[in-house]
């Protein structure tokens, strides 16, 4: 039996922590999708603190608040206030002596139980808690209705935090602890979790990885296989759009026409506000080549959740064979999944760049014109170097006949032309030879373990 581990989320503890040591009221929003460990780092940062942790749930106005009276019950009696949040959160500021955290966890349940919550939290804000030394923290899971309530221009509490976490998924270097697992096998993992906790918590059995796949993902009652559909429902009342959308970019068609005619909408018009509301809440992401400028026409749409491209590619593509057998549709799985791992891959790549900071890069991402398409291109403006990388997701690459594509296609870049200092890179998981060469450098999973830290490979960090 695996136990629940906390993944590391260090940054934020830290800014949970200087928040705390002040002696001002404090209102931290925590938001983020669910299973991305909000509630874990929450428990993390009260423990050993007089902290009130509520979990607010469906139920009605009077149930909440007798929850939530039951739950303070340990640091101040709330048995004789009335069931009311702004004569609440007024006792506690008037009886409670001690400083102390007060947690609301899933607060968009809370909004759903009364009209005007949010309201009524701005009164009780203002009018009670500036100027108290109480610990503020409304946490939620669905993305829409945070940004309506708390976080966007408009929404009544707005301009009352004092700090803000929007909790996103783990970088691949942060997971790689907590695997006894060989790096390839963490990356195969990686390309199927993504950085989400939950996730990745159901992956650490030392099972066989399509075993895993079949337990956890594809059989009938496997506790990730209606997960996309849950995430999505959570935000949308009617995600028939959403899902046309998200299937089609995992069918390759990443650009905004080829989607529009496979979603049948008829119009940029019909589609955009779909796209901007998956693009954020973090489901999608819209990509220009990295020489283009932000506002470019030539953007492309790549799905930005891993589980979810995971999820579109081989669970919903093949959701009646799964229903019909589990066992075949994951022999059909088998042989397309080393393909998904490579665009993967092409991510944990850019990361091993960035942590290297040799040379310094402030801009990297994928090369497109036309049909011609490079990996990984990485900017420094200001020296005017460039980098061109190419990504095998392969075993005893032949680097020499990579390297000498790659420069051909390096011609084709228009950036600082003849004023460029080039370097190239190229990823696998082994290389048939090494190349010496100026300029040159070749990451199998060896070096991309040390870059990590990943235990067991030679000097890591």
């Amino acid at each position: 039996m695996i136990t629940k581990t906390f993944f590391n989320r260090e940054e934020e503890l830290s800014f949970l922590e200087e928040k705390y040591r002040s002696s001002e009221f404090q209102f931290i929003p925590i938001y983020g999708r669910r299973r991305i460990g909000k509630t874990e780092l929450i428990l993390q940062f009260i423990k050993d603190k007089k902290a009130i942790y509520f979990l607010a749930t469906a139920g009605t106005k009077k149930e909440n608040i007798e929850r939530f009276k039951a739950a303070a019950k340990h640091l101040i009696d709330l048995s004789l206030v009335k069931d009311d949040w702004e004569a609440i959160f007024g006792y506690i500021k008037n009886n409670l002596k001690e400083k102390a955290i007060v947690v609301i966890d899933e607060f968009p349940y809370l909004v759903e139980t009364e009209k005007g919550l949010s309201s009524i939290f701005q009164a009780s804000v203002d009018l009670h808690l500036k100027g108290s030394g109480l610990f503020l923290v409304l946490c939620g899971s669905s993305l829409s209705m945070m940004y309506r309530d708390v976080l966007s221009y408009r929404a009544p509490l707005y301009g009352r935090r004092t700090g803000q976490i929007h909790l996103k998924e783990l970088k691949f270097k942060d997971i790689i602890d907590f695997f006894e697992k060989p790096l390839e096998e963490i990356i195969r993992i990686y390309a199927i979790c993504g950085g989400v906790p939950a996730y990745l918590n159901e992956f650490r059995e030392k099972k066989p990885l399509f075993q895993l796949v079949e337990e956890k993902i594809l059989a009938k009652n496997a506790v990730l296989r209606e997960e996309v559909l849950f995430l999505l429902r959570q935000e949308f009342r009617d995600p028939k759009v959403y899902m046309a959308i998200l299937s089609a970019i995992s069918l390759g068609f990443r650009n905004l026409g080829k989607i529009i005619n496979y979603c049948g909408l008829g119009s940029k018009t019909g589609i955009m506000p779909y796209l901007h509301t998956l693009e954020s809440l973090g489901h999608i992401k819209r990509e220009v080549s990295v020489t283009e400028g932000a506002r470019s026409r030539k953007g492309l749409y790549f799905i930005n959740d891993k589980f979810f491209e995971f999820w579109f590619k081989f669970v919903r593509r093949n959701y009646d064979l799964v229903e019909r057998d589990v066992k075949m549709a994951v022999e059909k799985i088998r042989p397309e999944f080393d393909e998904h791992v490579g665009s993967v891959f092409e991510n944990i790549c850019k990361e091993a760049l960035l942590e290297l900071r040799t040379p310094p890069f402030t801009k990297i991402g994928r090369w497109w014109h036309g049909d011609e398409e490079i990996d990984i291109v990485a900017l420094n403006e200001k020296e005017k170097q460039i980098l061109f990388g190419e990504c095998k997701w392969g075993s005893n690459v032949n680097a020499e006949k990579i390297l000498r594509a790659l420069k051909e296609k390096a011609e084709l870049v228009e950036w600082h032309r003849n004023k460029r200092t080039e370097h190239y890179a190229v990823f696998a998981k082994s290389f048939k030879e090494e190349i010496q060469e100026p300029n040159v450098m070749l990451f199998d999973l060896e070096r991309l373990g040390r870059i990590f830290g990943c235990p067991g490979s030679k000097d890591s960090k």
